[in-house]
């Protein structure tokens, strides 16, 4: 696998970790999950996102 699909793959990754703690706290609708939880699904989604963002960046100008 290169490069490439494996930052892509983890992009979507964290694209979607961090929809559905957005999600979760926007809307109410999983009451399971807690707040917190999904707090920190966000926070750490947003963070994958950028990070993944910057390594696609990087290696697309290689």
């Amino acid at each position: 696998m290169s490069d490439l699909t494996k930052v892509i793959l983890t992009l979507t990754g964290s694209f979607l970790v961090f929809g559905f703690g957005v999600f979760r706290i926007v809307t109410e609708l999983l009451a399971s999950t807690p707040l917190v939880v999904a707090w920190i699904f966000a926070v750490t989604g947003l963070i994958g996102v950028i990070a993944n963002g910057i390594m696609l960046r990087k290696l697309k100008t290689n």
